[in-house]
């Protein structure tokens, strides 16, 4: 099959992390996969990709929201079996570039995310529908999701799949821990760990005004980018925290940093998944997550879930895990045996399986 993906960038987050992730499964499988970019800003995900050499990535331009997009798409649509879309607004432009096109392709769209904001607007609700009558099959990637796209959209069951994100399990087994004194890091230093961009959604500050309250030797890696950088950077100099906190950008480096770290950390307002959880319990690094929808489901049972935005029991939690070697290497095997539920391998032959029974329609 000739298969194009289609996502706003390459940017860091869940949906592009896995967009990196499963185009080498897929051409092994024995498929043509392309990528197209709205925005083809170069990044440590897009350089990662590029360095596999499996397919060619294409970009429409460098901006997100350019309506002229729409018509660009349509050049692309005909040459595949199938497109597969993630986030907004690629959604949005994919689906009108086959309406003008009136194209014969099969489109899937992937949700990634429990809080669809334009969910919430009655007004917005009767676009959406008619934004998602144009894929054939809509992929969630926790029952969460459906269940939103099902009470909020009243969309058919039958349109919609779960099939839950996956991590490369013996890619992270295999993965070197990266030296401490490499970033300046004592042995006896305790490092926390929390991987996200800096956009709505995620809670980096809750993680900054919990170091505020812990021991000097606690330090805080901050990996990502975005928008509210500005604002972080600010809350740390506000707090004194410069000596403290480390803004490291978006790296390809993962799962050596977190095995170099003691304990990683998500924090967020809402999570469609929390895809970077599941890598730090694979990495066996204790994971403390917030008590959100979606992300306590697959954080329960493998790592600690605290409540949103509060300090007091994220603090405890840290401290309890250190202090306990006890409870810190029940944790961390917790999460070894969590994250197994979420092979890469398991979401790959599900996607394979969709693709088939959608392009034998």
């Amino acid at each position: 099959m000739k298969i194009l993906h289609i996502i706003n960038s390459l940017e860091g987050g869940g949906a592009e992390k896995l967009i990196v992730d499963i185009v080498p499964f897929l051409v092994q499988n024995a498929n043509d996969v392309d990528v197209l970019l709205l925005n083809g800003k170069k990044t440590s995900f897009y350089e990662e990709l590029e360095r596999q050499k499996l397919c060619r990535i294409f970009s429409l331009g460098n901006s997100y929201y350019n309506p002229l997009y729409i018509f660009k798409i349509i050049f692309y649509l005909s040459k595949y079996d199938i497109v597969h879309v993630h986030l907004f607004p690629s959604m949005y432009f994919v689906a009108l570039a086959k309406m003008l096109s009136f194209n014969n392709t099969k489109f899937v769209f992937t949700e990634h995310s429990t809080s669809n904001k334009r969910l919430n607007k009655n007004i917005l609700r009767p676009i959406e529908r008619f934004i998602y009558s144009y894929y054939q099959k809509v992929i969630c990637i926790t029952p969460e999701v459906k269940e939103q796209l099902e009470s909020k959209l009243n969309l058919d069951s039958v349109k919609l799949i779960i099939i839950e994100n996956g991590v490369n399990i013996e890619k992270i087994k295999i993965a070197n821990e990266v030296k401490r004194i490499e970033f300046g890091y004592a042995e006896s230093d305790k490092l926390l760990i929390m991987v996200a961009a800096f956009r709505e959604g995620k809670d980096q500050d809750t993680v900054i005004k919990t170091l505020k309250v812990l021991p000097d030797d606690y330090k805080l890696i901050l990996v990502g980018d975005g928008n509210r950088r500005a604002k972080l950077e600010d809350l740390v100099e506000k707090l004194d925290l410069k000596s403290r906190v480390n803004f490291l950008g978006f790296r390809s480096d993962i799962y050596p940093l977190y095995k170099m770290s003691d304990i990683a950390i998500l924090s967020s307002y809402w999570e469609g998944f929390g895809l970077a959880a599941v890598e730090a319990m694979a990495s066996g690094t204790p994971m403390i997550a917030s008590d959100v929808s979606g992300l306590n489901n697959v954080v329960r049972g493998g790592g600690i879930l605290f409540k949103t935005e509060n300090v007091e029991d994220l603090k405890k939690n840290i401290l309890d895990l250190i202090l306990s070697p006890e409870l810190y290497n029940r944790i961390s095997n917790a999460g070894i045996e969590k994250s197994k539920s979420y092979s890469l391998d398991k979401t790959i032959q599900k996607l394979l399986n969709l693709y088939d029974q959608i392009n034998n329609q």
